[in-house]
């Protein structure tokens, strides 16, 4: 049965996943206009991948830890 809760749930996925790709798609765009070439390009993409990966544990610590 669809109720509220998981409605919530899903609509965060969608949107969080979308966020994500809409933030890439910023940060490809700031790599091109920069120069910044492959290295750059790399740190750019890291440092967001860094963030998505510290959003992810810290949504697993939650999960792991909550009674």
């Amino acid at each position: 049965m669809v109720n509220e809760e998981f409605i919530s749930q899903l609509s965060l996925q969608i949107g969080l996943t979308a966020l994500i790709a809409y933030m890439g798609c910023i940060v490809y765009d700031l790599a091109k206009e920069s120069k910044a070439g492959r290295f750059g390009t790399f740190v750019m993409f890291g440092a967001l991948g860094l963030g998505v990966f510290g959003f992810m544990i810290k949504g697993i610590l939650n999960h792991l830890l909550s009674p």
